[in-house]
């Protein structure tokens, strides 16, 4: 059998990890041969891959990104497929290269394709994978513990200048539609304030709780998911840039924050926007095994036949999930869950 491993969407810490178990196992275990597609579903549409084999993947479980690359590739888009459809062309690469089965590790958008594809008679096997821990088919996606650390390390480090100068301080993390690393990160650093996609926020209130915490002598801190909005307003945080999924390219509210804090408070205000640190470098010993397992289950799932299955982690087992259960509605932070945390959430 040969395999096909593609990797799509934005990159996340353990995506080598994913590809390194299911290449090893599959070899060592099944005899299968496998090839690589790069730059996510870019690969399948011109047929641009590159050799897997055990030697490729050695040494890349702690290496961040993906081996493969990656891109935000829609096939299903006209301008870019031109006049043939995606669906074909990339049906007719696979048969030409002698692929029987496709994993796909990507996040809803990446998956979200496959599941058109399994549809026209591809055979795929998908693996969840996002740091914004919003897919609702699984409890826990790999890439998120690594960006919760990360801005939790930024959020110590902030603390003791946000004090030195009397300042308060935004942090502004990733999060389009859920505010799980905002959360999480916001409740281990330590932050006074968290604001998430989840619950649209006052910017007075917001406010009124800094001045207070200012009169407390401490410096206030204020986490910010980039898809928080006020509720009064609907997009200047937004230039409302699309990619070819849709998605509006979002940056602006954390900045916006630290200008409206010194206007209506007096005080001075910073913001440090984290981007794309959250989601580079080596991933944290939880996400190396979280992806590791994914990657094996994935190759027992090719092994069984079981094309349009996901992989997915529900409680501490790794289960199988039909592929359209990674499209439902985000998974979304259940704000009552959190009350007893000595934060605000705006």
């Amino acid at each position: 059998m040969r395999v096909g491993v593609l990797t799509g969407g934005g990159d996340c810490p353990g995506l080598n990890a994913v590809i390194r178990a299911a290449v090893r196992k599959g070899i060592q275990e099944y005899g299968f041969e496998f090839i690589g597609f790069r730059d996510g579903w870019r690969g399948p549409l011109q047929g641009d891959t590159i050799p897997l084999d055990t030697q490729a993947v050695r040494g890349i479980l702690p290496r961040g990104g993906t081996i493969l690359g990656t891109s935000r590739t829609n096939p299903f888009k006209d301008d870019e497929v031109g006049v043939r459809s995606g669906a074909e062309r990339i049906k007719d690469n696979l048969s030409g290269l002698g692929v029987d089965t496709l994993i796909v590790i990507g996040g809803e958008d990446t998956l979200g394709v496959a599941a058109k594809l399994l549809q026209e008679g591809v055979s795929v096997i998908g693996v969840p994978k996002t740091i914004d821990n919003d897919l609702s088919a699984t409890d826990y996606t790999f890439g998120f513990d690594t960006a919760v650390n990360i801005a939790m390390e930024a959020i110590d480090r902030l603390h003791t200048t946000a004090e030195s100068h009397h300042r308060a301080l935004i942090v502004e993390v990733m999060g389009r539609h859920a505010g799980w690393i905002a959360l999480h990160a916001g409740i281990a650093g330590g932050a006074n304030v968290i604001l998430i996609p989840e619950k649209p926020f006052s910017i007075k209130e917001v406010c009124a709780y800094v001045e207070h915490r200012f009169k407390t002598r401490y410096a206030p801190i204020v986490v910010v998911a980039e898809g928080a909005h006020p509720t009064d307003a609907e997009g200047p945080m937004s230039d409302w840039r699309r990619d070819s999924f849709g998605h509006a390219r979002l940056a602006g509210v954390g900045p916006m924050l630290a200008d409206e804090i010194e206007k209506q408070t007096g005080k001075e205000a910073r913001c440090a926007v984290l981007g794309h640190i959250q989601r580079g470098g080596t991933p944290t010993a939880f996400d190396r095994v979280l992806a590791t397992r994914f990657g094996l289950h994935a190759i027992e799932a090719v092994k069984d036949g079981a094309t349009g299955a996901m992989v997915a982690l529900r409680g501490t087992d790794i289960v199988r999930l039909p592929l359209t259960e990674a499209l439902r509605e985000p998974k979304l932070v259940p704000i009552e869950r959190y009350t007893e945390a000595e934060i605000f959430f705006g």
